[in-house]
């Protein structure tokens, strides 16, 4: 009896699988008037591709991003997290603005 309890308050213990990033990715883009426009993922959802919601699909990606989460940032030039064209961000690093992207996977 005293293993089963030490077992199941082992199990209580050890925290589940995160289903978000904690912390903030940050970007720039250009609205419809072509102003420069910070853009924010708050603590984003891992493992589910994020197209950058200020986008217009005919709209120009975005620039500039920083990774402020505790999760890696797979960054894509494509919507959808498609094509041959992606950035891997550890936690804390930046990309000056030639890197461009419309959408992103945390891990």
């Amino acid at each position: 009896m005293a293993a089963a309890l030490g077992a199941l308050t082992l199990v209580l213990a050890i925290p589940g699988s995160a289903s978000a990033a904690t912390g903030d990715f940050l970007y720039q883009y250009k609205d419809k008037l072509g102003t420069v426009t910070p853009g924010a993922l708050a603590d984003p959802q891992s493992g589910v591709c994020l197209n950058l919601p200020e986008l217009l699909s005919d709209g120009e990606p975005a620039f500039s991003p920083s990774n402020f989460t505790d999760a890696t940032a797979t960054v894509f030039a494509e919507a959808d997290c498609d094509g041959d064209t992606y950035y891997v961000m550890n936690p804390g690093k930046k990309l000056g603005s030639a890197p461009k992207l419309r959408s992103v996977i945390f891990s």
